[in-house]
């Protein structure tokens, strides 16, 4: 299959422009009650691992993408440097609807158990995150990265401690689809 380079232009990380993936956390004042303005968070399905990500080399392109399909994911870049993340909307199915799609051929079984469609190469979208602000993913949303210019940089990352062992879903998009996602900076 020919490789075909979709150019992708970033998406500035905002609570609006981000909603339809999880939500961006900034930052609020000292003593502020719990609200929609902060991270709502499931990590019921374990314990929850909350780490420092050493990354090297992650360029300004990708072909995989992820879902965890049981928890929500935050990530936020150490320092508030620039980075980006390619996003696809949460495509995990619920048991009603398999049964009810059954003989939809595009209904996939991840090893990890459940049941997704896999993102469509046209609804993939990149986004700018800087500055001091981190972002939660909701469950099952597609993500590729954290990318970045330099050559190595440093993430938060708070999910289960077996996150990347027992839910861990990949597409593929250059064997599947034939296609490279390629940031336009």
């Amino acid at each position: 299959m020919a490789e075909t380079v979709v150019n992708l232009k970033p998406i500035e990380a905002t609570p609006e422009s981000f909603k339809e993936y999880g939500q961006v956390i900034e930052p609020s004042p000292d003593g502020d009650e719990f609200g929609p303005q902060d991270a709502q968070l499931d990590l019921t399905q374990g314990i929850p691992r909350f780490y420092i990500m050493h990354l090297q080399d992650r360029p300004l392109y990708f072909s995989n993408i992820t879902h965890h399909a049981s928890v929500t994911q935050c990530l936020g870049s150490i320092t508030g440097g620039v980075w980006y993340l390619g996003l696809a909307k949460p495509s995990v199915l619920d048991s009603k609807e398999k049964k009810e799609e059954d003989c939809d051929n595009d209904i996939l079984q991840s090893p990890c158990g459940h049941f997704y469609v896999s993102p469509a190469v046209d609804e993939v979208r990149i986004f700018r995150i800087s500055g001091p602000k981190f972002v939660k993913l909701e469950k099952g949303t597609w993500h590729a990265g954290p990318l970045f210019k330099g050559d190595s940089m440093d993430f938060y990352n708070l999910e289960l401690n077996n996150t990347n062992v027992v839910d861990h879903t990949k597409h593929d998009f250059k064997e599947q689809n034939g296609v490279v996602f390629l940031v336009e900076e």
